[in-house]
């Protein structure tokens, strides 16, 4: 194992990574100028990943993955555990990533790991009603203000699929409002000015979408209230207006609250629906979501990521009069072979049982501020524009002057200077989402100490960059 250790910070062995007293020894937010840190290697990582380019496409199973944006190749996993990760090299990382958000009480936690296996024990799927499908259910329409009935997915982009056909049969209208850089998967209909992987490659657009999947895909601005208000003066036929409540696929951006309570009031007056994609925010921001954390109701809401506990899962849900249009229920056609698997419902039972305590998004947001807050001071501090934001256990910063409120605006950060900070971050062990346009993520298990370490590799990096 190869481990980078900031001198400035660490004196003495490995052993000082997880230890309190180095916390006291040695304050991350009044270091001096610190000496360059000992690196890691790649060796095995490149060996698989190079072989890896000639078994699939880019050599990943989904493409932000690749490192493409940052430069360099990816690191290769081995296993994860808490807030760390380690790779095939045996390089040992402060995770961020948490699997793109799921892992909010910790990669491999003991309770839940102990709970699948119990389950796996009685089968892998059934291809029929469970129990535990009531169970998470129930816990689901307890917590998301909006949801009174659910339907379960494989993942995000299955139940965003769900979600538009569902707007659209319950409206009896065709065209949908969505937002520059928003994500809501690769369905045909939202490969528009879409965020995410599609942002992080630099695609407009995907090829092999016919035109006739996007006509009725029509875009705003974030943040601007009168884009969308010009839109709904030329067409009144929009089903629903759909967004990120807080975006995590441009980079982190954070809604103004008059922007939701705008996009409610315009819902309403002109008979649309308004659907939050809480793939991302649900259950990270707050219990109960964006839609708790800023007080505005949506009539949908899509789920996934945190309420599969690490495993894969999706959801949608809404009001009842709503949902009650999907199949057998009604004829909005939907279904999938492996929705409501038990190991991924008892991962997300185990995983809401943990955030349901007093506090815990609380707590994630007091660390998710102290790591933000200390990155933005470390680069302010070195002479670098950069501005950032959080939300419960979400966060994210842009290599420019803030505040950023929209795509447009986070298009115009220094990207090339985010891919030279993200790999000098990798090389001293801290993971970070390979993009400009990806979000962070706190979880549970992050200690002060990994969060001061962080700052401290950080004010090492921009002393460098």
């Amino acid at each position: 194992m190869n481990f980078a250790f900031a001198s400035a910070i660490l004196v003495g062995s490995a052993t000082a990574f997880s230890s309190p007293s180095f916390v006291a020894r040695n304050s991350a937010l009044s270091m001096s100028a610190a000496t360059e840190s000992e690196l890691y290697t790649f060796e095995k990582s490149k060996e698989i990943f190079a072989e890896a380019k000639t078994l699939m496409p880019g050599g990943v199973s989904s493409p932000v993955r690749a490192f493409k944006s940052v430069g360099g190749d990816p690191v290769v996993f081995d296993r994860v555990k808490g807030a760390y990760a380690w790779d095939v090299d045996e390089n040992k990382y402060i995770d961020y990533v948490g699997t793109w958000g799921p892992a909010i009480i910790g990669h491999a936690d003991d309770v839940v790991l102990a709970a699948v296996a119990k389950t796996m024990a009685k089968g892998t799927s059934f291809g029929a009603p469970c129990p535990l499908e009531n169970e998470l259910a129930k816990m689901v329409i307890d917590a998301v203000p909006s949801v009174e009935m659910v339907r379960f997915t494989n993942s995000g982009t299955e139940a965003c699929m769900g979600m538009i056909r569902l707007v659209r049969a319950f409206t009896n209208r065709e065209k949908i409002i969505k937002f520059e850089g928003c994500y809501h998967g690769h369905a045909d209909s939202f490969l528009v000015q879409a965020g995410s992987g599609v942002a992080t490659l630099g695609l407009p657009d995907s090829p092999g979408v016919p035109s006739g999947a996007t006509k009725s895909t029509l875009c705003a601005e974030y943040n601007n209230l009168e884009s969308v208000k010009a839109i709904f003066e030329e067409n009144d036929d929009i089903s629903a207006i759909i967004l990120e409540p807080v975006v995590g696929n441009s980079g982190f951006i954070k809604p103004d609250q008059d922007f939701l309570e705008g996009l409610r009031k315009l819902a309403d007056d002109n008979g649309s629906l308004l659907v939050f994609d809480e793939v991302m925010t649900g259950f990270r921001v707050a219990y109960g979501g964006a839609q708790s954390y800023f007080g505005v109701k949506p009539d949908i809401t899509t789920m996934g990521k945190v309420i599969g506990g690490g495993l894969p899962v999706g959801a949608y849900g809404g009001r009842k009069d709503i949902m009650e249009m999907v199949a057998p229920a009604g004829p909005m056609y939907q279904a999938g072979t492996l929705s409501g698997n038990p190991l991924a419902m008892t991962a997300g039972i185990e995983t809401l049982k943990r955030l349901q305590g007093d506090g815990v998004h609380d707590e994630l947001e007091r660390k998710s501020r102290k790591l933000v807050d200390g990155i933005l001071a470390a680069g302010k501090k070195h002479g670098h524009a950069i501005t950032g934001d959080v939300a419960g256990g979400m966060f994210g910063w842009f290599f420019c002057e803030g505040p950023v409120k929209n795509f447009q605006q986070a298009s115009k950060a220094d990207a090339e200077k985010f891919g030279k900070w993200h790999r000098m971050m990798l090389e001293r062990g801290v993971y970070l989402a390979p993009s400009t346009y990806e979000a962070g993520f706190m979880s549970l298990v992050h200690t002060d100490e990994d969060i001061e370490r962080t700052i401290a590799i950080a004010e090492e990096v921009m002393s460098q960059l």
